[in-house]
């Protein structure tokens, strides 16, 4: 599943499967234009962190369309990738994406649009064929920390949908079912988006790897029945200390694996670690309109006027991290180190 980000140079379009229809309908959503992919990011027709910065980054490529060649083009597109970047706050990927295009803009030097046009497309593709190695690489660390016979339990959706392909906590799933470990999943429905329910669920059971949806409340029941031997979540955000933002209820379930004695995993790749970023309590938490929770489709669900919370993700802390899955290697703590040898090694 790596069609789901696909760009059209024919068309100059980036077409996106609209994850919202999901798993009842297959439809692609095109944008030709700057708003377009900020709409897009916005309404959550394409979600999830390394599939952001992909968007992002094939953003940039219609933004520099968008700019034009006039003598001024160079300050348009400057506004239109400031405008791109602040389309979400929580996934560092998003901004991580815009900036390295912009190191390739300045690295350039005096490039016409024409020709950074071709250079962006191809920058591009690197980062959405760099992201599915990543995951596949991190994949095969990660299984190495599920066992023969597991029941793993996950969070949101975290696979093929939310990167370029194959997944962060799918990944390590798909990886353990490759080579041949019996295991099965619980996908947490994760309100109020349902990612768990719609999009895990769809993804797992499309590649036949045994998955069942539990109400986000039923966690700990289902902890102590014995029924989870491991937990894997991916990651919007990572802090330089390992304190983890993913998707709202997050922090809830590494609490619960820690009181009943069950690892708790993040898989992401490093590019959704933040080390401008000390602790957890730095990382910008999204605040989504409150109708997601009120209404389910056309039906309202809760009085009309009463208050609404629905914040996107919580931030869980290092402490109840057994381990941070990368492209480098599973990361221990204390995570300040581990993170940094992570990107020495990548550098090196």
């Amino acid at each position: 599943m790596e069609k789901h980000i696909r760009f059209d140079s024919g068309e100059n379009a980036l077409l996106l499967l609209d994850q919202r229809l999901l798993p009842l309908r297959e439809e692609y959503v095109p944008c030709r234009t700057t708003d377009d992919v900020v709409a897009a990011l916005r309404n959550m027709v394409v979600r999830g962190a390394p599939a952001i910065g992909v968007t992002a980054a094939w953003g940039c490529v219609l933004a520099l369309l968008e700019a034009g060649d006039g003598p001024d083009w160079r300050d348009r597109l400057d506004a239109l990738l400031h405008r791109l970047a602040e389309a979400r706050p929580t996934a560092v990927n998003l901004r991580w994406a815009v900036d390295r295009m912009r190191r390739v803009w300045r690295n350039a030097g005096d490039m016409d649009p024409d020709l950074l046009v071709r250079v962006w497309r191809a920058e591009a593709a690197a980062v959405q064929r760099e992201d599915i190695a990543a995951n596949k690489t991190l994949g095969r660390f990660g299984a190495a920390c599920i066992q023969d016979g597991d029941t793993i339990m996950t969070h949101c959706n975290a696979g093929a949908l939310a990167t370029a392909g194959y997944g962060t906590a799918l990944g390590v799933i798909r990886a353990a079912w490759e080579e041949g470990k019996k295991i099965s999943v619980i996908a947490n429905e994760t309100r109020p988006f349902l990612q768990g329910a719609r999009l895990t669920a769809y993804e797992l059971q499309a590649d036949g790897i045994p998955v069942a949806v539990a109400c986000d409340n039923a966690c700990g029941l289902l902890m102590r029945r014995g029924m989870v031997q491991c937990v894997v979540v991916g990651a919007d955000r990572i802090a330089a200390n390992g304190d983890t933002a993913n998707k709202i209820g997050t922090y809830s379930v590494a609490l619960l694996a820690r009181e009943h004695g069950i690892p708790f995993f993040v898989a992401a790749p490093l590019s959704t670690i933040d080390t401008t970023l000390d602790d957890g309590s730095a990382i910008p938490i999204e605040q989504r309109p409150a109708r997601e929770v009120t209404h389910m489709g056309d039906t309202r669900l809760t009085p009309d006027g009463v208050p609404v919370y629905n914040f996107a993700f919580d931030v869980t802390p290092a402490a109840l991290i057994t381990g941070i899955i990368t492209e480098q290697g599973v990361l221990h703590a204390p995570y300040t180190a581990s993170i940094r040898g992570a990107f020495a090694a990548r550098k090196g």
